[in-house]
């Protein structure tokens, strides 16, 4: 899921847990004189410039993960670029600043305030006199209407993805004029900055069947500084482009064309100079550095440095005194009498000759681009199962929590990138967000001591016998620590114990391998690797890059009425993935140092979440969560004490850990019914210390936002918390340079 800017509100929050990720932020005000606040911990990229410094006209090609199903936000299959189409083409009462605060739009709205609190809560919008939708038509108190009666819930023909808010309004109407809408609330609502944005016509809102079927494929009426011109489905691209009655600032861009390209072809589609712009990995990263320190060093060639080239070879350093052509002499001459075999060798040559020469043209077209940097509203963290098996004791949660070094998880990933690795210390907001605050020391922090402490008195002992299970196809499993499955070499769906004592030394040690990953990528800078081959074992050899082999390689097995201590930890196999296996091989080590045992299953990313996530077939698994602008409204759902359903099955709703508090949900609910901000946002912080303590979650590092711009394209890139400005966006003109300060807007 890419993450193109932020929306104001996350209607489905939804979980993320490859590269990129979608959506929203913060609390509803600024700090008060008792609350000092937090900054983000990196500010947005986007090369800022003046709109006088932006040319007029031009076509920005933006890659994104996918066209939608559906351009309804409200609707179940509602994704990233449903989100960035939206914030391009319809109204929204609020946007994001750099701190991810609400702030009216004064494009749509001149004021909005409380303006009464009994016997109910009233909200008076008074909108901005130029407000038109592009057939003409003024937006107004109709179409505030027909959203919430569409969205409360209370009509089971709409099928929207949720209501929370709407369900509280009493009543909808004109205020004193036309420009007036005045919004009655039958419960007090704390989060009512997150209604209406996107406000979407009542010809889209107004019927069932307009609201179910109309708004997915096309938005006939919108009223942003774009349209949408056209959604093509075989090109997999929306086109969308100015709107001629726009009455803000006019739109620079003549056309966004938001363009579905898979990430990992994203560098090769930058080089042919079919996108602009678009979210890439770390790999892409590279490429680009690559390309533009090659071009800043006189007589540096494309590709000089060592550096990976086609299919993940090394590619040959500039300046090598061994080139292809010699290679492949010296080796004719050492097998003369073999002309067959040279000649397939000439051949396979060629192909890489061709193969590295399509490589250094792209490097080439390459140097045109510069990666921007920051962190995305939303953060990576290590999900621990609490519905069954040695998890479900809040003991061996808070174990394993207090094993994990977070401080190192977040270097692992984010200082490579030049990004700060500092962990995040909450689960309902980030650094910069006014309900943010570091509520960690709740649970503490790493202390292996503890962490056996806690173990031991779950009743887990070091060394303690352990029941053998003969699992069809393997040899023992438990106490033996052999494999439970071999993975496939094509990198299908595969599991092995991670530190494991595997005394047979005649297997192939490429059977540990994942889909993708070298020798490297199974140990730090292949030493355990190394290990393996001489010695036989290794614990840790089977972990991702990165993961060095435990100072205590001789700690016991625990066990509890005959079984090992082992956890089930569930990954993604596909090829963004990488930066989570290497994570998950870190986390392996540290649990390992504690007695804790993991067995890695990789599994398709299509299944990922929908057969082990949500269904609760994992015990250790890593995903994302988007930061809300409204936590009290949005993170609810997530950490809501699951509760059994009518049929005896248990409702999670998005709470995939099982773990909950009636505690923790009456926070929740004092909070979202709670008008004076200030003892919101405490009430959301004492919420978020007692997620801590029940240890079902543990927040690791907010996740990198890598975004590849041509360089002439200003006021886009990485956007961080802010709302990002369509009207703004453009190619600078030229010889005018981007301003080191705000845009023009």
């Amino acid at each position: 899921m890419s993450h193109n800017g932020v929306a104001l509100r996350a209607v489905t929050r939804s979980v993320v847990f490859l590269t990129a990720g979608a959506l929203a932020v913060t609390a509803l005000s600024g700090c008060s004189s008792e609350d000092k606040g937090s900054k983000p911990l990196a500010e947005q990229d986007i090369a800022p410039a003046a709109r006088d410094r932006v040319a007029d006209g031009g076509t920005l090609h933006w890659a994104v993960d996918a066209v939608p199903d559906t351009l309804n936000t409200f609707q179940a299959d509602a994704d990233a670029t449903t989100t960035t189409v939206a914030q391009a083409v319809l109204p929204s009462m609020y946007r994001l600043d750099a701190n991810g605060r609400p702030q009216i739009n004064p494009d749509y709205l001149e004021s909005a305030k409380v303006v009464e609190t009994e016997p109910k809560q009233v909200v008076l919008y008074k909108l901005n006199q130029q407000a038109v939708w592009s057939d003409g038509r003024e937006i107004g108190a109709a179409d505030f209407a027909a959203q919430w009666r569409a969205l409360s819930g209370k009509d089971s023909a709409y099928w929207t993805a949720r209501n929370a808010g709407y369900e509280r309004i009493a009543k909808i109407e004109r205020g004193a004029n036309d420009l007036e809408v005045k919004v009655t609330f039958a419960r007090p609502y704390a989060d009512w900055r997150s209604l209406f944005s996107p406000l979407y016509p009542k010809d889209v809102m107004g019927t069932p069947d307009a609201f179910n079927d109309s708004a997915r494929k096309k938005l006939k009426v919108t009223a942003g500084p774009f349209q949408v011109k056209k959604v093509d489905r075989k090109d997999d691209e929306i086109t969308l482009t100015r709107n001629p009655r726009w009455w803000g600032h006019p739109a620079k861009l003549n056309e966004i064309v938001l363009r579905a390209v898979p990430r990992d072809k994203r560098a090769t589609a930058l080089a042919a100079g079919s996108i602009e712009l678009g979210e890439v990995d770390p790999e892409a990263l590279g490429r680009i550095s690559l390309a533009a320190r090659a071009g800043a060093t006189p007589g540096a060639g494309p590709v000089a440095g060592p550096v990976a080239g086609p299919g993940g070879r090394p590619a040959r350093p500039s300046g090598s005194n061994l080139g292809a052509a010699d290679a492949l002499r010296s080796w004719a001459l050492a097998h003369e009498d073999d002309e067959e075999a040279a000649d397939d060798e000439l051949s396979a040559s060629q192909k890489k000759r061709r193969a590295l020469a399509a490589y250094e043209r792209e490097q080439a077209a390459l140097k045109g681009y510069e990666v921007r940097r920051s962190l995305e509203p939303a953060y990576t963290q290590l999900a621990l199962n609490g519905a069954s098996g040695p998890l479900a004791d809040e003991r061996v949660r808070r174990a394993v929590a207090r094993a994990i070094d977070r401080k190192a998880l977040a270097g692992v990933v984010l200082t490579p990138l030049g990004l700060p690795a500092v962990p995040v210390g909450s689960h309902l907001a980030l650094s910069g967000q006014d309900a943010y605050a570091d509520n960690s020391g709740a649970l503490g922090g790493q202390d292996a001591k503890e962490a056996r402490a806690l173990l031991a008195d779950a009743g887990w002992v070091p060394g303690g016998p352990v029941e053998k299970e003969k699992k069809k196809g393997d040899k023992a499993a438990g106490t033996e620590g052999h494999k439970a499955k071999r993975e496939s070499a094509d990198g299908d769906d595969g599991t092995y114990i991670v530190g494991e004592d595997d005394k047979s030394d005649d297997q192939d040690p490429k059977d540990h391998r994942g889909s993708g990953d070298s020798p490297r990528h199974l140990a730090q800078d292949g030493k355990q690797y190394a290990n393996k081959l001489k010695q036989g074992s290794a614990p840790g050899a089977y972990a991702p890059k990165g993961t060095a082999a435990p100072a205590d390689a001789a700690t016991k097995v625990l066990a509890k009425n005959g079984k090992a201590l082992a956890l089930r930890f569930v990954l993604p196999s596909g090829p963004g993935s990488g930066p989570l296996r290497t994570v998950a091989g870190r986390i392996s080590a540290m649990l390992e140092k504690v007695g804790i045992r993991t067995e890695i299953s990789k599994v398709s990313d299509k299944s990922y979440f929908k057969d082990h996530i949500a269904s609760g077939q994992y015990d250790l698994a890593l995903y994302s969560w988007p930061a809300s602008a409204f936590p009290a409204t949005d993170a609810r759902p997530i950490f809501a004490k699951p509760v059994p359903a009518a049929d005896g099955s248990l409702n999670v709703e998005q709470n995939y850990t099982r773990v909950g508090t009636d505690q923790v949900d009456q926070l929740f609910d004092q909070a979202v019914a709670t008008l004076d901000e200030g003892k919101s946002r405490s009430l959301i912080r004492k919420a978020d210390a007692r997620i801590w303590a029940a240890a079902g979650s543990i927040p690791l590092y907010q996740r990198p936002q890598l975004t590849a711009v041509k360089k002439n394209v200003v006021n886009a890139g990485s956007f961080g918390f802010q709302t990002p400005v369509y009207e703004d966006m453009g190619f600078l003109k030229k010889g005018a340079k981007p301003a080191s300060g705000p845009t023009g807007h």
